[in-house]
């Protein structure tokens, strides 16, 4: 398994977020996730990469339980093996597109431009490497954002509500080429979404709630 939680409660104060969700996601497995607002889908999705702490049970990624790590190795460990795509784009504006894309390549120490374009030429954006971000318009810059997620080739990809600010012919445009890259690399999806277009792609769709998770 990719990732698997057992039993995981969050807690802010003494008001319980979410408790007792359980779940596996396998090798290149689609799974999208549910639920009212406020009910805690960002959260889980941080306490799943280890970037949000909890308060009982345990994370396991790539085999690695992440309760039991050093900030440090937990960060080395979201390098190599985690991508993100959230619902604002969060590119750079001081640097291009292509530049943006690069950035976890940089940060493993493999920079590689030509992995940096069959990304872009993959996502539809292929030629506007050298272009700045406020030169795009919305849609593309969440390709952008999903071209920087993937091009290090993680074994998972975290995606909180990434079509959430498109108007819904973008958003299908954005999710065709988010699920063409994920399925293409054999990358585990998790996603966090109110589209019913989005679930409609996944492999499973869960919903999570106050006292767990469980197929919807």
């Amino acid at each position: 398994m990719i990732l698997r939680i057992d039993q995981l409660t969050k807690r802010y104060d003494n008001t319980p977020v979410f408790a007792n969700v359980s779940l596996e996601v396998a090798p290149g497995e689609f799974v999208a996730i549910v639920g009212e607002s406020g009910v805690g889908k960002s959260t889980l999705l941080n306490c799943m990469a280890g970037l949000d702490h909890w308060d009982s049970g345990t994370v396991q990624l790539h085999g690695a339980d992440l309760g039991t790590m050093h900030d440090d190795a937990r960060a080395a460990l979201r390098r190599e093996k985690v991508g993100f795509v959230f619902q604002a784009f969060h590119v750079l504006p001081h640097l291009d597109v292509a530049q943006n894309v690069g950035l976890p390549l940089l940060l493993l120490n493999a920079p590689d431009d030509a992995r940096v374009e069959a990304m872009l030429e993959a996502v539809g954006l292929g030629g506007l490497g050298s272009r700045l971000p406020q030169q795009l318009s919305g849609g593309q810059l969440q390709r952008v954002a999903i071209a920087r997620a993937l091009v290090h080739r993680p074994a998972l990809l975290l995606a909180d509500e990434p079509t959430g600010n498109l108007d819904p012919s973008t958003a299908a445009l954005v999710m065709e080429a988010l699920v063409a890259q994920v399925r293409l690399h054999g990358t585990s999806l998790v996603l966090v979404t109110h589209s019913v277009a989005a679930t409609e792609r996944a492999d499973r769709v869960l919903r999570l709630r106050a006292d767990g998770i469980g197929e919807r």
